[in-house]
């Protein structure tokens, strides 16, 4: 009994002893992974500038004459024609002070023509018949004036364009001077937005060659493109010292209305890259907001370091600092490995890699 137990504990031992090889043989096992390298070439990135929206035209309509808002002949939000009527102020004193000129104006126009009859037969001077003409001119004028100041109690669209809101109601005081409303030009929209000094650079010496650079799109508050192509026509005259931008302006086509002075949103334009060091997104991972590869050094060890990301591509990041074109990192399996250990590599090339990229998590 005592010679099966032994036996039994002899095998026991030996099976244990077997499994704890083999399981440490095959920890020591390389992990087989699969490598690639960046890739540097000339390439076009799209960059988003945030960017503020105003009107073609706006400006600001206010009373010309004081008095009581009588008619306002429109509504907040309203579509207006060039020349519509929009508001009347009380016209009462002005249409008064216009049949009082005229009436003034009769009585000298009578007067100057017994002065001329007069002269016409020597019977008075010449200086007499100036005087009696300057009396005229004087009155005429004078009507003139008046029919100008009852003309601006009535204020009509310079444009057509959308009402805003009223400043002023119907029946209230209104001063010469005060503010009725504003009137915006939407039929196409001015989007200003800042430019960095080295992109401003780049963007000028690829319009030299390229007559499309001028073209951009505009991303909506609701991550929408918005449907028309803007043109750039316009670069602000010199650079602000504390940010180191200059202030572009875009002209975007506005047919349906659709953008409105005061909208936000961000200007995508396409900027030019020399030498532009690309690797897939999927060769990346991050620690604490820092971007991450394993490269891989001549004895198959990884080697976790930091990149500094330029800018973002479709599956692809431009590198800014932290490797070189000549590095290999790991392309696959990320997760499998951490920095120092010993890999087995299949090696492809960028050109091979890049045309079936797909980022995805492992």
């Amino acid at each position: 009994m005592m010679k099966r137990v032994l036996m039994l504990l002899s095998c026991g031992a030996l099976l244990c002893a077997t499994g704890c090889k083999e399981e440490k043989k095959e920890v020591e096992e390389p992990i087989k992974l699969v490598s690639t390298s960046p890739l540097q070439k000339d390439t076009t990135i799209t960059k988003e500038y945030v960017a503020q929206i105003h009107s073609f035209q706006r400006i600001e309509l206010r009373a010309l004459e004081k008095g009581y808002l009588e008619k306002i002949f429109v509504d907040e939000g309203q579509h207006v024609s060039q020349g519509q009527l929009m508001f009347q102020i009380k016209p009462t004193i002005y249409q008064a002070e216009l049949k009082k000129s005229q009436a003034e104006a009769n009585y000298v126009g009578m007067e100057y023509q017994n002065t001329k009859k007069l002269a016409d037969k020597n019977i008075v001077s010449g200086s007499e018949l100036a005087l009696a003409q300057a009396k005229f001119d004087k009155a005429q004028a004078d009507v003139s004036l008046a029919q100008t100041h009852l003309q601006f109690t009535t204020v009509k669209a310079p444009f057509s364009g959308i009402m805003d809101h009223f400043q002023g109601r119907l029946g209230s005081l209104v001063d010469e001077g005060d503010l009725l409303t504003t009137l915006s030009d939407n039929s196409k929209m001015w989007v200003y937005y800042n430019v960095p000094e080295a992109e401003y650079l780049a963007y000028k010496e690829h319009a030299k060659s390229d007559d499309k650079a001028a073209h951009v799109k505009l991303l909506m508050a609701n991550n929408e493109v918005f449907g028309q192509t803007g043109v750039v026509q316009t670069i602000e005259a010199d650079f602000n010292n504390e940010t180191g931008n200059i202030a572009f302006r875009a002209t975007f086509p506005n047919p349906d209305g659709l953008l409105r002075n005061g909208e936000t949103g961000s200007v995508l334009m396409t900027v030019p890259l020399k030498h532009a060091l690309l690797i897939p997104q999927k060769c990346t991972f991050e620690i604490l907001e820092k971007k991450y590869v394993f490269v891989v050094d001549k004895n198959n060890v990884v080697h976790q370091r930091e990149v500094a990301i330029a800018s973002e591509m479709p599956d692809l990041y431009v590198i800014k600092s932290g490797i070189s074109a000549d590095d290999h990192i790991l392309l696959e399996g990320l997760r499998k490995v951490k920095d120092g250990d010993k890999v087995t590599v299949s090696y492809k090339t960028p050109q091979a890699v890049i045309p079936h990229l797909q980022v995805y998590s492992e």
